[in-house]
């Protein structure tokens, strides 16, 4: 019952995510004027509104822009990942590569970068912004190949870098992100919707940002490089003037935390916000989700869920198969030794955990036993970092597909 439970908070956790209705919330238009977050905007005085961007809730995004404004929209290019099935009669929809950027994507950011400088002070542009844009939109700078860009990524994920440390070099790569795209858009009017899957909400984070003011400078770039001891690429600093943009936050893990945590409240639990804002090693943060059901047990207290958000890192030490999330479960499990009354949730609300078709795993006492008659080693699949295999075999992955949204991972342990 209570992974069956978890199941329905964390359905509830991607409805507050809905990119359509996050655009439709914070984007009124009546009587010829447009409020975009209390900032009003007369139609009258454009001849053109233009639609760009990338993320996996691009698409939809786009679409709930063009159910708003119809024959409005001129054009618009959004990058989106392999599967999108959505349609547009006016913005086209271009498939890329995601989680590893690939040419095509370097192809649909060059003529985002394109209808982004072509723009003038009479057109009203829309960035859609989501989780995934910085794969999903790569345009090296001069001097570097994307496969070179490519490999410097992969690097910094496998030493275990955070979201933060792999923007600040990404921006650094990039001819469209740290500001670029809004610096192209000068001096159109420029609005950015912007789904969040970073903690924190970090503007200048979210997408490697785009169409934000950068703070960060080549020397930290380099800094962060020379601290995982990875070779410097050529850099190029990003733009400080001319970065003139309208950001909005229309959806963010925060919201989806606590329309889980509402679920729960229903469904009878003592529901129990830890943080939204967690990051670091996953195993590190799996161990202490654990001592905290561990105490509560040793403290007699049930009907309890404890939620949590963020967005934890894996450091590479095997060959396996998996991500954040099952590996998360995984290292939990173990952690509580099989427990009984304890289970664990972890899911990333893009319905896509790691290189997997699998969001998340859901684990409890009886996974373990069911592993222990199956003699899997759960010990031995964390360590080759297999925790998608471990979940295979002994039950426990949830696969949603993907979901069209992203607003990074929830967790729970429920008691």
């Amino acid at each position: 019952m209570s992974q069956k439970h978890a199941l329905q908070m964390f359905r509830a956790a991607l409805k507050a995510a809905d990119p359509t209705e996050a655009v439709l919330q914070h984007v009124k238009v009546a009587g010829g004027v447009m409020q975009v977050d209390g900032r009003r905007y007369r139609l009258a005085d454009y001849d053109r509104i233009r639609v760009i961007g990338s993320g996996k809730a691009s698409a939809r995004m786009a679409l709930a822009l063009e159910r708003l404004f119809g024959s409005r929209i001129r054009d618009g290019w959004v990058n989106v990942p392999d599967n999108t099935t959505a349609r547009s009669r006016r913005i086209t929809f271009h498939q890329s590569g995601h989680p590893v950027p690939d040419e095509r994507g370097v192809e649909g950011a060059r003529r985002i970068a394109e209808i982004a400088s072509e723009s003038g002070p009479r057109d009203l542009v829309f960035a859609v912004i989501s989780g995934g844009a910085s794969a999903l939109m790569p345009l090296p700078v001069a001097g570097i190949t994307l496969e070179k860009k490519k490999e410097v990524t992969r690097s910094l994920l496998a030493c275990g870098a955070t979201i933060h440390e792999i923007n600040t070099v990404r921006k650094h790569l990039s001819a469209i992100k740290g500001g670029h795209l809004a610096a192209l858009a000068h001096p159109a009017a420029l609005i950015s919707l912007i789904l969040s899957d970073v903690i924190g909400d970090d503007l200048s984070v979210i997408g490697s940002g785009p169409t934000v003011l950068d703070s960060t400078t080549i020397a930290g770039a380099k800094a962060v490089l020379n601290r995982f001891g990875i070779p410097e690429p050529p850099l190029t600093e990003t733009p400080k003037k001319n970065v003139a943009a309208q950001n909005v936050i229309i959806g963010s893990n925060r919201q989806s935390i606590n329309a889980a945590a509402k679920k729960a409240r229903e469904l009878g639990y003592k529901a129990v916000v830890l943080s939204t804002t967690i990051d670091g090693e996953t195993r590190e943060i799996a161990r202490m989700h654990a001592a905290i059901a561990r105490e509560s047990l040793a403290n007699g207290k049930r009907g309890i869920c404890w939620l949590s958000g963020g967005e934890t890192t894996v450091t590479l030490r095997g060959k396996g198969m998996g991500g954040r999330n099952q590996e998360f479960a995984l290292a939990a499990a173990i952690a509580l030794e099989a427990t009984p009354g304890v289970t664990i949730f972890s899911g990333g609300t893009d319905g896509i955990d790691g290189p997997t078709d699998a969001a998340g795993a859901v684990a409890d006492a009886a996974t373990l036993r069911r592993a222990a008659v199956l003699r899997l080693n759960p010990r031995e699949f964390l360590d080759n970092n297999d925790s998608y295999h471990f979940f295979e075999k002994a039950g426990g992955l949830i696969k949603t597909g993907p979901t069209g949204t992203n607003v990074a991972d929830v967790r729970m342990l429920l008691l």
